[in-house]
């Protein structure tokens, strides 16, 4: 038993410094790190209700926490997520590791292949628990930790066999189900795992399981809607986001629009901000105009006529600003995008601003703790870690080409391309993984806008995808050398003697 432990001391120590790294973060911030976003969550957790413009998956898990009436526990629920989120990874990489090479296999000069998978799985997950942009965002009062870890577990429960269950499907539907309703970019993710699973020949019930169990809390969370608000959705501003993203390449004098759309034509005054921001939360926001803001009827109805022509008149344009915003995620410095000062609050700060509205969101839910707090000198340590721990975007770049390019050989066998079957090796497996990852890229760059803390949570799978493919086909453990037993002499049957001399005699005469 100790010998099998031996090869995870490597991930023993990135698991040690990852939970230190997190441990200064709280000391030094006991409270979490605010976004436009955070006073939302936060009212929706309080008052246990949906939230007007995003799922409230997320305020659930902040009603969870809510008697403890600490932001402090708060902060280190989303830590110890994050944390979870990295030891996932290790484990599925270690498991395929097995596959490949058994333990129980004879000794010899193949013996160090026993170190290959746990000290493989430790360096991929560095860029999971290590990086500064990570640690940073499981203290934000966000979504992404939780839904980066729920879609982690979903696809998890999807590879976990070759020839998967109908539990294990049921398993990874309701975790995709939970991701989708905590961030709304996970909604179509669904679909990049059920097609994993038919690649890889999972079955009929184990696909019928996840479709059903996806579906279920999707539909029960919008029937919570209806009741609240009077509509089946998930949201009230589901167009609104997509009229963002088309604002970045609108010209109204290609689309045309009819007179009542007119309104809607992007305006930008300030060019240091971006037009997806601009058209939404500015004083350039055509929505200012209309009653109801961004959660009311006859905007989110008038953002969606008016993207969906402009998507219809300028499919080019559009295609080039999906690129152009993915591409983004992988640049070695950040730019300030999409405000002069949005990026900046993705990093622990020197000191905390607040505001009205968010000193009024935290007294309802921690009446002690509400106000920020940077304390000294721990708040130094992780700001000094912060400029000396950060993982540039073309790591993720290379992540991401390393393990298509370890991928694609294992799906191309004997020289033509082949359907994935259940006997094919964990590598293939790769495909689940990597494809989420840039998915959760492509999504958001298609659908609303680039973020910075939108690349954060495609890190894991990028590191679980690389890890997979690497890995050469699962084998099964041989079985143990026995000598051959000396063969035992056969006894002649009893009343045969007399025959045989009569047969000699015969013979004889």
């Amino acid at each position: 038993m100790r010998v099998r432990l031996i090869p995870h001391v490597p991930f023993a120590g990135v698991l040690a410094a990852a939970i230190w790294i997190r441990v200064i973060a709280v000391l030094g911030y006991p409270a979490p790190l605010w976004f436009g976003d955070s006073p939302g969550y936060l009212a929706s957790a309080v008052e246990l209700r949906p939230g007007e413009t995003r799922p409230s998956g997320y305020p659930f898990l902040l009603w969870l926490i809510k008697p403890f009436h600490s932001f402090t526990v708060m902060v280190s629920v989303q830590h110890a997520i994050g944390v979870l989120t990295g030891v996932l990874v290790y484990v599925l990489v270690v498991r395929a590791g097995r596959a490949a090479w058994p333990l129980d296999e004879p000794s010899g000069r193949w013996a160090w292949r026993a170190w290959l998978p746990p000290v493989l799985a430790a360096a991929l997950t560095v860029p999971v628990l290590i990086p500064v942009q990570q640690v940073a965002l499981e203290h934000m009062l966000m979504s992404d930790s939780l839904f980066a870890f729920l879609l982690l577990a979903a696809v998890a429960a999807a590879l976990w066999r070759r020839r998967s269950t109908w539990w294990l499907g049921a398993l990874a539907g309701a975790f995709a189900a939970f991701a989708a309703l905590t961030r709304s970019a996970g909604l179509p993710l669904i679909a990049v795992i059920l097609v994993a699973m038919l690649l890889r020949r999972a079955g009929w019930r184990a696909c019928v399981s996840a479709t059903v169990v996806f579906a279920l809390p999707v539909v029960g969370y919008m029937f919570w809607f209806q009741s609240e608000y009077g509509q089946f959705k998930m949201a009230k501003a589901e167009s609104i986001w997509l009229y963002g993203r088309t604002a970045a390449f609108a010209d109204c004098r290609v689309i045309k629009p009819e007179p009542e759309l007119q309104i809607m034509c992007p305006q930008r005054s300030d060019p240091r901000i971006s037009p997806a921001f601009a058209s939404m939360w500015t004083e350039d926001s055509p929505f200012r105009n209309i009653p109801g803001w961004v959660t009311g009827e006859e905007a989110n109805r008038l953002a969606g006529e008016f993207a969906w022509q402009a998507i219809g008149k300028q499919p080019g344009d559009y295609a080039n600003v999906i690129v152009h915003d993915t591409m983004m995620a992988f640049e070695w410095d950040r730019e300030p995008y999409p405000t002069p000062w949005t990026w900046l609050q993705y990093d622990f700060p020197e000191g905390e601003a607040w505001s009205d509205s968010q000193a009024l969101a935290a007294e309802k839910y921690d009446p002690d703790g509400g106000e920020a707090k940077v304390v000294q000198p721990w708040a130094g340590k992780i700001r000094t870690y912060q400029d000396n721990f950060a993982m540039p975007g073309t790591i993720l770049g290379i992540l991401l080409l390393c393990g298509l390019a370890a991928a694609l050989p294992h799906v191309r066998q004997r020289g033509r391309w082949r359907p994935l079957g259940p006997a094919t090796h964990w590598g293939t497996g790769a495909i689940l993984p990597w494809g989420t990852s840039l998915a959760l890229l492509v999504i958001p760059a298609a659908t609303a806008d680039f973020d910075y803390r939108y690349v954060v949570p495609a890190v894991p799978f990028a590191c679980l995808a690389l890890g997979l493919a690497l890995l050469p086909p699962p084998r099964k453990p041989r079985p143990a050398w026995r000598e051959p037993e000396p063969a035992a002499e056969k006894p002649e049957p009893v009343g045969e003697e007399p025959e045989k001399q009569k047969v000699a005699a015969g013979k004889d005469a």
